[in-house]
């Protein structure tokens, strides 16, 4: 879990972001945008990273500031769950990343993982809708909700994976290669194998 000075800087950098969408008198846009350069810096000191970094990652002002979407997809056959080589950090993930505007949270699943593995595959239900700052993943500047889906392959084709990712296969739980945890952790795995054991199991919701 993040630790709450982050969460409090992120907050106050959306509530920034927010009112300088709808403000329109100048000397509260004028604070506003004092509030957005504090909060920047306080991200900066907490991550021990240079603010412009920080500027970056927020990107521009988007009006009502709202968490972002990550797709996530787990793909299990034959006791095993099929993972992708990130070449951003050389480690392993779940297919998946950011929602699409305009594609609905499937359709963007079912399309993340064509592109990165290769493979046709339909989603059969959502398992687990995570906020990401409530869990063990590194600390970030954004805010997330995860979506993790069950999928299931429509053919045995052999993987393909594409040109925004090094590899692609297939692992069991108890082999699991160092993981791209600002993505996926452990218990994302271990709770896709439990969901596909079990799939009375209600959905885990935060």
């Amino acid at each position: 879990m993040e630790s709450q000075w982050l969460s409090w800087a992120k907050r106050l950098s959306a509530l920034a972001e927010t009112g300088l969408h709808y403000c329109q008198d100048k000397f509260d846009r004028e604070r506003y945008e004092e509030i957005s350069a504090l909060s920047r810096e306080m991200m900066a000191s907490l991550g021990a990273v240079p603010v412009e970094r920080v500027a970056l990652a927020l990107g521009r002002g988007e009006g009502h500031v709202t968490p972002k979407i990550d797709v996530r997809a787990a793909i299990i056959d034959d006791g095993k769950i099929l993972l992708v080589k990130e070449k951003m950090d050389g480690r392993w993930t779940m297919p998946g990343g950011y929602a699409e505007v305009g594609v609905s949270a499937a359709d963007n699943t079912v399309k993340e993982v064509w592109e990165e593995a290769g493979v046709r595959v339909t989603v059969s239900r959502l398992f687990a809708l995570r906020h990401k700052a409530r869990h063990a993943y590194p600390p970030d500047v954004l805010d997330f909700y995860k979506l993790f889906f069950l999928c299931e392959r429509l053919d045995d084709a052999p993987l393909d994976p594409g040109h925004e990712v090094h590899d692609a296969g297939y692992f069991s739980p108890h082999e699991l290669p160092p993981l791209s945890e600002p993505r996926v952790i452990a218990r994302d795995i271990a709770d896709a194998f439990a969901f596909h054991a079990d799939p009375r199991r209600a959905a885990l919701i935060d």
